[in-house]
């Protein structure tokens, strides 16, 4: 019995060197499929810029420049003064409309006693031609009396019709200086340069003692209602995924925090030779440091949803089936699953891989479908949450 034994122990000795020199099963880091929120976002790029600008220039001619009422960068409200220009001439000109409305007045006065007096000549006149014509057929008076008298009233009657002729040449003349007069208080009124509109004041070019002209091109230029928003590109194909509405963080450069924003309009026209399309992203009035011209990137979010989750990095392409490496009791085997949303770093699966199952980390380069591996969990979960 003793020579049995020691006849088996050195073949369990050389079992258990056996079992010790055996390869181990190479390790691959694995991390576990996680039910989390995913959010999907487009980046697009692009300029600020704002969203209506108003370009404010002197309705007048040859006016100087007498005093600026505001400047680059300052807020305004509607009507507000934004420049004064010298009206010298405008106002000898409208003191002596004044005093050619008042000589139309008094020729006007004139013509009115004019007709008064032509007019009780005329009544006398025709009175005395009408006592005349019964004595006249009588042979009282001789036909040389009623010639004279029928000429007397005709006189008459014309220096009637001439006098009412010089009132209306006088009233005319009147409302000639009138609207002459209106012209000049217009051109007067113009002479304040003032804001359409309230809104932000991107540049001025007016200067002091400087002659303007309706010619002359903008003075000011004015974002109306201070409104500034991203005028950013996107691709082509992403223009299908985006709606107007969905929020959007935007980047600007010189400023540490993002500003919220709205897609506010999606352009319907893509460019033929970038391929890109326009989007504008309304941002908000009083988010302050913007300034038109910088750059800026815009994060959209175009979808968020609920649902398991893994890292990019899991999913490998055959074609157009999408896979994903599953470790089962140290095998390795492959699923074919349905793709939902996707980030720069995870991927939501709708079919083919439940919560809690081990996935490879990096899928597709280092083992096959069948192989058997030591997995070793990652402890980070490679963006999930």
């Amino acid at each position: 019995m003793a020579a049995m034994l020691l006849a088996a122990a050195p073949s369990a000795a050389l079992a258990e060197d056996a079992v010790a020199d055996s390869p181990k099963p190479p390790s691959i880091s694995v991390v576990a499929a996680r039910t989390g929120e995913i959010v999907e976002t487009v980046d697009v790029t692009g300029t600020l810029m704002p969203r209506q600008s108003i370009s404010v220039g002197a309705d007048v001619d040859g006016l100087r420049i007498l005093d600026l009422g505001a400047d680059e960068g300052d807020s305004v409200a509607k009507g507000a003064l934004l420049a004064e220009l010298e009206t010298d001439i405008i106002d000898s000109n409208i003191e002596l409309n004044a005093a050619q409305i008042d000589r139309a007045e008094a020729a006007i006065a004139q013509a009115e006693a004019q007709i008064t007096d032509a007019e009780a000549s005329a009544t006398e006149a025709e009175a005395a031609l009408e006592r005349s014509r019964p004595l006249a057929k009588k042979g009282i008076v001789g036909q040389d009396v009623l010639d004279q008298r029928i000429a007397a009233a005709s006189s008459a009657r014309a220096r009637v019709s001439s006098a009412r002729q010089g009132l209306a040449v006088a009233k005319a003349d009147k409302a000639a200086q009138v609207a002459q007069r209106d012209q000049w208080l217009l051109k007067k009124s113009k002479a304040e340069v003032r804001a359409p509109t309230a809104g932000l004041v991107l540049s001025r070019s007016a200067k002091l003692g400087a002659i303007v002209s309706a010619g002359s091109g903008s003075l000011f230029e004015i974002a109306r209602d201070g409104l500034i928003e991203l005028e950013a590109a996107v691709s082509e194909t992403a223009l299908g995924r985006l709606a107007v509405g969905q929020k959007v963080e935007v980047y600007v450069a010189g400023r540490r925090q993002p500003v919220e924003g709205k897609v506010r309009l999606i352009s319907p026209r893509v460019d033929q030779t970038t391929r890109l399309g326009i989007v504008d992203i309304a941002l908000p009035k009083d988010a302050g440091g913007l300034h038109v011209g910088s750059f800026g990137r815009g994060v959209i979010e175009v979808a968020a949803r609920s649902g398991v989750l893994v890292p990019r990095t899991a999913v490998v392409f055959e074609g157009d089936e999408a896979v994903v490496q599953v470790v089962e009791n140290g095998v390795v085997k492959r699923r074919d699953v349905t793709l939902g949303l996707t980030t720069a770093e995870t991927v939501e699966v709708r079919d083919g891989v439940a919560a809690g199952e081990e996935v490879v980390a990096t899928a597709g380069a280092f083992v096959r479908d069948g192989d058997t591996v030591t997995p070793v969990k990652l402890a980070d979960s490679g963006g999930i949450q």
